[in-house]
């Protein structure tokens, strides 16, 4: 039977280390889907668009995802990453000796088509399934990070990936 990792991948905190809506709808879906033996890889480091605080973004996921009931044996190293790329690159350099693993990773609804492009790239040797949290924004934010999303798509797509 394949070991099961989760992978629950960076979003914002504030400069103090409380986690966003947006970053407890990540970590809320992957406690739901976590049962012993599973193992977790939180994701996220520093980056002026997501997290100013002392400790890296990871550490206050891990803090969150323990308190829900996460075992601290279960999670492997932290992916200290500014950007999604690079979460699938420092992803790579943790799992890479692992054998018999499947990954799913845990992103938001807006993100799940980059976070696919970009891990089917990266991690093209691994058996991944892909969850996007359901985001609660206003439509306003919504629409926006989803605009986003598609210029980032898009400039995958026209210039290649790189990393």
């Amino acid at each position: 039977m394949k070991k099961h990792i989760l992978i629950v991948l960076g979003s914002p905190n504030s400069p103090e280390g409380i986690l966003s809506d947006i970053s407890k709808s990540r970590l809320n879906l992957c406690a739901s889907m976590y049962s012993k033996n599973n193992l977790v890889i939180c994701t996220g480091g520093w980056g002026n668009h997501f997290n100013t605080a002392n400790k890296p973004h990871a550490y206050y996921a891990k803090a969150y995802l323990i308190k829900k009931g996460v075992v601290e044996k279960d999670f492997l190293d932290h992916a200290i990453s500014s950007n999604t790329v690079e979460d699938a690159v420092k992803i790579k350099q943790i799992i890479e000796n692992l054998n018999g693993i499947r990954l799913t990773i845990i992103t938001s609804d807006y993100h799940l088509n980059r976070v696919k492009l970009i891990f089917n790239e990266i991690l093209k040797p691994f058996e991944l399934d892909f969850v996007g949290a359901k985001s609660n924004l206003d439509k306003v934010h919504y629409d926006s990070l989803v605009n986003h999303e598609k210029k980032a798509i898009k400039s995958i797509l026209d210039n290649g990936l790189y990393y």
